[in-house]
């Protein structure tokens, strides 16, 4: 998968939208500031939220890593190309944008759930 195959995705999943923060990064979020994915410009990094049960697994896996400062929140980098299968990198931004839903007001979730 391409860095634009991935913007692309981010942006058709359920209430996603884009901005620019922080000068050169991408930030992809819902309900206004709850962020699920985070690129770089240049497209070369994008880092996401993974479930708190899986971060060590895929940590151990060549080519990603913890995402600087946000790893403490259980969220992996990965640097382009991506060392994941295009299905595989879509279900764990799926599974970002899910469990970023999961912990918004009840109210915000409607239309936001998969």
């Amino acid at each position: 998968m391409s860095e634009e195959q991935a913007r692309e995705f981010c942006l058709a999943l359920p209430g996603a939208r884009e901005d620019i923060k922080w000068h050169d990064w991408r930030v992809f979020s819902i309900a206004g500031n709850k962020m699920f994915a985070v690129m770089s410009l240049a497209g070369n990094a994008l880092s996401f939220k993974v479930a708190p049960e899986l971060f060590l697994g895929y940590v151990d896996r060549p080519g990603i890593r913890p995402a600087p400062y946000l790893a403490r929140a259980h969220w992996i980098s990965l640097q382009a190309p991506y060392p994941v299968a295009g299905d595989e990198l879509r279900d764990l931004l799926q599974r970002s944008h899910q469990l970023v839903v999961a912990k918004l007001p009840k109210l915000k979730r409607v239309g936001l759930l998969l």
